[in-house]
């Protein structure tokens, strides 16, 4: 039976302090590990996929943001992930900083993690393995990857396009 095909975003949000705003999620997928904050894109109604950032940004974190506001750091499509679904994620920076830590959500709770303690933390094993290595190296810049996830603990990456920042470029040569 073929998979059913997903589409969402995902809402990378920084404090002044530059942590990284999490969701300790409370319902699947990822029940019980910490992710970025997003949700699905509404595909029968033709929402695109800043329409839905934004509309996430409204419904999660209680703050109204516009397109012009969000920076596409990365596209991400999972082949079969957990032998649930295939996935294509639209990874957004959120460009304004959050002064505050939104309240509890019925989809779990948040709190601001310094990048470091990321490596502490219950994460996804693709977002640990993958995503957020991406994330960080292409910040400001843009990254697209395939993940074929051949069973529950055998996932094949290959980047397909990758535009680090002209600071990330300068900083591996140092």
């Amino acid at each position: 039976m073929p998979l059913p095909y997903k589409v969402a975003t995902l809402l990378y949000c920084f404090n002044e302090a530059d942590e990284v705003l999490l969701l300790e999620r409370a319902q699947e997928p990822n029940r019980g590990l910490w992710s970025p904050a997003g949700g699905k894109l509404h595909q029968d109604v033709g929402e695109s996929p800043h329409a839905c950032a934004c509309r996430e940004a409204e419904e999660e974190l209680g703050i109204q943001l516009h397109p012009t506001e969000l920076h596409l750091t990365g596209l991400v499509s999972e082949h079969g992930y957990l032998g649930q679904a295939h996935w294509l994620m639209f990874l957004f920076e959120v460009k304004t900083r959050l002064r505050h830590l939104p309240p509890p959500h019925r989809e779990g709770r948040f709190a601001f993690v310094p990048r470091p303690a990321l490596a502490d933390l219950a994460l996804p094993i693709t977002d640990r393995d993958q995503i957020w290595p991406l994330f960080w190296r292409h910040r400001g810049g843009f990254f697209a990857a395939h993940c074929h996830c051949s069973d529950p603990t055998s996932y094949d990456w290959t980047v397909e396009e990758s535009r680090p920042t002209q600071a990330t470029i300068l900083s591996n040569h140092a």
